[in-house]
């Protein structure tokens, strides 16, 4: 058995960084791949959607089930099947059979993207969740720029097919693995409870909604983004750039700027729930001390994004492809700070033996209300707006915009008390709010 806790964490981290691999090197292939299917912008993005049906349509019913009982199973049955289905998707001869493949592989994913964060945060001690949760999520900025640096190398020697096969074997091997983890002891949910039962209790509560709709907003941009951005590259700057240099370079930013936002954001988090209670991880979820720290974390989140904002709708009016990449370095610093504290302030809004399913419902949500649509809508404002592909990108950084907004931390929300300011104490927060 797997008991130590780093073991857990280095064994869950390798199969995140797996699973970003696999999302973004569909990117780092999109343009060999839509010449040789003779595909729309459209029908590329939809391939993204096709992904994400089955990512978010089977994530509640793996979270309301890891809520009764075991994870370790799920996980595993989820990380084969998806690398079944990044096989399939290399091995598929035309469109219908590409999309098929992806639904697979969006369906294996969310068992693991549900279930891992919340044995990784039943695990940790309170003063560390926050830097955890950020290794974990390191994988999003390293394994997606992966993706994106293995993906047009090997489509450029070997064919964009070949790409999708190496994604799909270690996969299987670590699933395995997966069995051998010993949980840390939980609270269950009531057996009996019903799949809407829970989702009901969950969206009654007014600082998770909030968490959750300003994490659509930022799923949606950020999702589009990444899809669009290598291609985005090579027809603004067509004569400095090809694919396989936009994806290196595009790949390289991503992994410096990406891991330094999500360790940033995981640490600063940490540093200013240590100011508030220390009763504050025992007290009931509904507890002053634990609605001023999701306060503060999505006071974090919202920050990065305010800072991000501008500098993402400066980067595509750069001239040159060196302008472009120092912007968008900065940018996406800031814009990642909020990776690890959006899914603490999500968990630590709900009760404990809810979290399993509020990471589902959540995973639902920005899936259905985020990135499900945005690469699509984003591909056709390009056709729409062609040959004026700078102006279509713009709706990025407006949506970048109005997740700050639904972020940051309302006076009065519900009866429920207002997060601390950065450096105020628990009690200062009480008097302000009467709590």
């Amino acid at each position: 058995m797997i008991r130590d806790r780093r073991a857990i964490l280095a064994l869950l981290t390798g199969l995140n960084f797996l699973n970003y691999i696999d999302r973004s090197v569909l990117s780092a292939v999109l343009d060999p791949m839509s010449k040789e299917l003779g595909l729309s912008h459209f029908q590329a993005g939809v391939l993204n959607a096709a992904f994400l049906i089955g990512y978010f349509a089977t994530s509640p019913l793996f979270g309301i089930r890891a809520d009764k009982s075991a994870r370790k199973g799920l996980i595993t049955l989820g990380v084969l099947i998806w690398s079944l289905g990044t096989v399939a998707s290399g091995l598929a001869p035309e469109y219908w059979s590409l999309v098929a493949a992806r639904v697979v592989v969006g369906v294996g994913e969310s068992a693991f993207a549900v279930l891992a964060p919340t044995i990784i945060d039943d695990m940790t001690p309170p003063d560390r969740k926050g830097r955890t949760l950020a290794v974990f999520f390191l994988a999003i900025p390293l394994g997606s720029a992966l993706g994106y640096v293995l993906g047009g190398p090997i489509a450029s020697h070997w064919g964009w097919r070949a790409a999708f096969f190496g994604c799909g074997g270690p996969g299987v091997v670590l699933a395995l693995l997966c069995l051998l983890i010993d949980e840390p002891a939980r609270k269950l949910a009531d057996a009996r409870a019903k799949l809407m039962d829970g989702v009901r209790e969950l969206v009654k509560i007014p600082l998770f909604r909030r968490a959750v709709f300003g994490y659509c907003a930022y799923t949606g941009s950020l999702g589009a983004f990444a899809f669009w951005a290598p291609s985005f590259l090579v027809n603004r700057f067509p004569g400095a750039l090809d694919l396989k240099t936009a994806n290196l370079w595009f790949g390289a930013v991503l992994v410096v700027a990406g891991a330094i936002g999500t360790f940033a954001g995981g640490r600063w988090g940490d540093h200013l729930l240590r100011k508030l209670s220390p009763a504050a991880p025992d007290a009931p979820y509904d507890a002053p001390e634990h609605k001023a720290a999701v306060n503060v974390l999505l006071r974090v989140c919202a920050i990065g994004m305010i800072i991000g904002t501008p500098l993402c709708a400066l980067c595509f009016f750069m001239a040159g492809p060196t302008a472009f990449f120092a912007l968008v370095f900065v940018a996406e610093i800031a814009v990642f700070v909020a990776t690890s504290p959006i899914v603490a302030a999500g968990l630590r809004a709900v009760p404990a033996e809810r979290r399993a399913s509020s990471l589902a419902v959540t995973i639902f949500a920005i899936h259905l209300l985020g990135d499900l649509w945005s690469p699509a809508l984003l591909g056709g404002l390009q056709d729409l707006l062609a040959p004026q592909i700078t102006l279509a990108m713009m709706a990025l950084p407006l949506t970048f915009a109005w997740t700050a907004y639904l972020w940051w931390p309302r006076r009065r929300e519900a009866g429920g008390p207002v997060g601390p300011s950065v450096g105020s104490s628990l009690p200062e927060a009480r008097a302000r709010t009467g709590a």
